[in-house]
């Protein structure tokens, strides 16, 4: 491979066989503590571990995406289990036959159809809510509206625990007309955006955050960080992945585990840091993420980059919840595609178990990939192509089919040779180019000002003016 200097040193070759691509390193890691750092090794998911980040109706709705989706039969069975057990605990009878459905007697009699608990559940329910009914009518007669208020909220949370989700949304959202606080109506938009997350109705997520930010007299940390991460879901959904990643950032350490009913600390770095690689350019990856690790004292004097690391300092702590994450986005930035590659490599088949990236792990991760290709080839007039697929863990075949695609696709300007296997860099002539654009200003100049002289002379002869009483 050919630097734009032309040369060639042991240092620089062991450089590009990683993919360094000669620029400087990440704040995060140096050289030599990078070089004794052992690659973490994929993992089978720790099911027991995993479930333990959440709580209530999303806990079960996730151990058992991870047993629908898992090739695994022991980690199915384990998952069907804590689902199981973390059902019995609560209301949820559809959900519970599901379950037992999926378990087919697999897991011994203590996990078979417990008909006499679906039974007393049912038969609770429906005293439970004859007695709601007769409250709420009792509540309407009397026009209260904070009572009426409560009431919908009473029938909202039993729908909710008993599966009824269409139900549980509209008892939330009618609660809106008897709200008389600021604080009711961030309750109301909370609750409606737990049920529209549940349902996968992410454009009822984004309208709600906008009507719960509309109020922010009554917005505190933790509410604002939970908002935060419904509109990152949304934009995650949505394939944003730009306003995902910054939604994702925003998130303030007052998140803790107080939103476990619908994301973990965990989950937070995971989907912010791979949404911020896939769609942040360098520049922006180091002023949001990486600067957080490592403030350089020159940012005392520069006020408006020190308030960019301030806004988003906080990340740093979701990012060391999660150490492969953290590893692979400096991998990333300092360009040691191999480790960052491997990394990702690693972590694919527990993220394919995740609820919310299970569709997009393949867009993300060809888009990451894509990015670190383009990266790699930038500082060079030539590529070694037989380096860089050394580099990227990959054919030349497939390397050049990746790369014609890109080229094809106008994201990388170069060219291929495929007899000696080189990519050479398509500079433009900036020399021309400079000479094109001053004539093309010198044009527009002459046209703008000959227009000019044109409507002085109409207006000079009362040309527009004749031509209207002729009318």
């Amino acid at each position: 491979m050919d630097g734009i200097e032309g040369a060639s040193n042991p240092m620089m070759e062991e450089m590009q066989a990683n993919g360094t691509g000669g620029v400087d390193e990440s704040p995060l890691t140096s050289t030599s503590t990078r070089k004794n750092r052992p690659i973490v090794s994929g993992e089978p998911l720790d099911i027991e571990a995993y479930a333990g980040l959440y709580m209530g109706r999303t806990k079960i709705k996730r151990l058992m995406f991870i047993a629908n989706h898992c090739d695994n039969p022991g980690m199915q069975l384990e998952a069907l289990r804590m689902a199981y057990d973390e059902i019995k605990k609560g209301e949820n009878t559809h959900l519970y036959r599901e379950v037992v459905q999926k378990i087919d007697g697999r897991l011994g009699p203590n996990y078979a159809m417990d008909a006499a608990w679906c039974s007393t559940i049912e038969r609770k329910a429906e005293q439970r809510k004859e007695k709601l009914e007769s409250e709420l009518n009792a509540y309407r007669t009397n026009l209260i509206k904070e009572s009426i208020r409560m009431g919908y909220n009473d029938f909202g949370d039993f729908y909710y625990a008993h599966g009824a989700l269409g139900d549980a949304f509209k008892s939330y959202v009618r609660t809106r007309d008897y709200c008389t606080t600021s604080k009711h109506i961030i309750q109301m938009c909370l609750n409606a955006i737990l049920v529209s997350i549940e349902m996968v109705q992410f454009s009822n997520v984004t309208s709600y955050v906008s009507k719960a930010e509309q109020t922010p007299e009554a917005l505190d940390p933790p509410t604002v960080a939970k908002l935060c991460c419904a509109a990152g879901l949304a934009h995650l959904e949505a394939k944003k992945y730009k306003l995902a990643a910054r939604k994702f950032l925003e998130v303030g350490p007052e998140l803790g585990n107080s939103y476990s009913d619908v994301i973990a600390p965990q989950d937070v770095a995971t989907y912010g840091g791979l949404c911020a690689l896939a769609s942040f350019d360098r520049t922006e990856l180091k002023a949001s993420i990486l600067s957080l690790f490592s403030p350089h004292p020159a940012f005392i004097f520069q006020p408006c980059l020190m308030n960019k690391v301030i806004d988003n300092i906080n990340f740093r702590d979701f990012l060391e919840l999660v150490p492969e994450v953290r590893e692979l986005i400096n991998d990333f930035y300092s360009s040691h595609y191999a480790s960052c590659l491997e990394y990702l490599g690693n972590l694919k088949s527990n993220l394919m178990l995740d609820i919310h990236l299970y569709d997009h792990v393949e867009t993300l991760y060809d888009q990451i990939r894509n990015k670190a290709l383009i990266q790699y080839t930038l500082p060079f007039v030539s590529v070694d192509m037989r380096m860089m697929a050394d580099a990227f863990k990959t054919s030349v075949v497939g390397l050049e089919k990746e790369l014609e695609a890109l080229i094809t696709d106008n994201q990388i300007q170069a060219r291929i040779d495929s007899h000696n296997k080189i990519l050479y860099a398509r500079h433009a002539d900036q020399r021309n180019a400079t000479f094109q654009r001053v004539l093309q200003t010198g044009n527009e100049f002459d046209q703008e000002v000959r227009a000019m002289l044109l409507r002085s002379s109409l207006l000079k002869y009362d040309y527009n003016l004749r031509a209207s009483r002729k009318h």
